[in-house]
């Protein structure tokens, strides 16, 4: 088992349009690589009116930042999609996508996947959440079911849209998620808000994490960074993802 931390980044990307208006992948892009992250989650990524091939937001983010990817198009377009995407330096396998929807709002999903990591498998989520306060606590009661997992290290992160100092996702995560990112993300000019996280087990996995205010120029969110370490699972003859309750 390696020493090194795995670095994680979340971010929002606001569909590739910054606070100027304009939409521009190439510097969310940019940003991501400074960073050099083993697993990147993004959201609000939107293929609507730029294609569905290999130019479309989905494909071009998913060949510049990793090797593997699972996509959650929540909205399926004739088009292009919007939903969210999974990229990791290493292979993903296990992968479940989770109907969050609550009718009548926007559709939601989480993507859930097993990460054969150098320092050993981990599970990791990743999420984009609802706005309404009911929504979210349905989707969060949820999420405390994903998270159960048989791994030793399971994360989860993306946007929780979880404002308030003891949402509905902190406190049901809380038991089986306890280590957490404090970063305030929203608005990216003037943080105020903690949209935008990573929970973990177990908690001092949370090596770090850090902020890049550079992303006001691109998106409406700042990315976020942490850094883990990874125990390895339990038991290999255990299933590392129970089935879909």
């Amino acid at each position: 088992m390696t020493d090194a931390p795995l670095r994680l980044l979340t971010w929002n990307i606001h569909a590739g349009l910054g606070p100027d208006g304009r939409y521009d992948l190439d510097r969310v892009i940019a940003l991501v690589q400074r960073h050099a992250p083993d697993i990147v989650a993004l959201q609000e990524v939107d293929s609507r009116g730029r294609g569905t091939g290999p130019d479309s937001p989905f494909a071009r983010l998913a060949a510049a930042l990793g090797n593997h990817t699972a996509a959650a198009r929540t909205i399926v377009a004739p088009d292009g999609h919007y939903g969210h995407l999974l990229i990791s330096r290493w292979p993903l396998s296990a992968i479940q996508l989770h109907d969050l929807t609550h009718t009548p709002r926007e559709p939601r999903c989480a993507i859930e996947a097993m990460v054969s990591a150098p320092g050993g498998p981990f599970h990791l989520a990743a999420v984009h959440l609802g706005l309404a306060f009911a929504e979210r606590r349905r989707q969060a009661a949820m999420l405390a079911r994903i998270a159960d997992s048989v791994a030793r290290t399971s994360v989860m992160l993306g946007d929780f849209n979880d404002w308030t100092w003891n949402g509905a996702v902190r406190r049901s995560l809380a038991e089986v998620l306890p280590g957490r990112t404090p970063q305030r993300t929203y608005p990216a000019r003037c943080p105020v808000l903690t949209l935008d996280r990573v929970y973990c087990r177990p908690r001092h996995a949370l090596q770090r994490s850090w902020i890049d205010p550079e992303g006001r120029h691109a998106s409406d969110h700042l990315p976020l960074i942490a850094e883990i370490r990874v125990d390895p699972v339990p038991m290999a003859s255990e299933p590392a993802i129970r089935p879909s309750r």
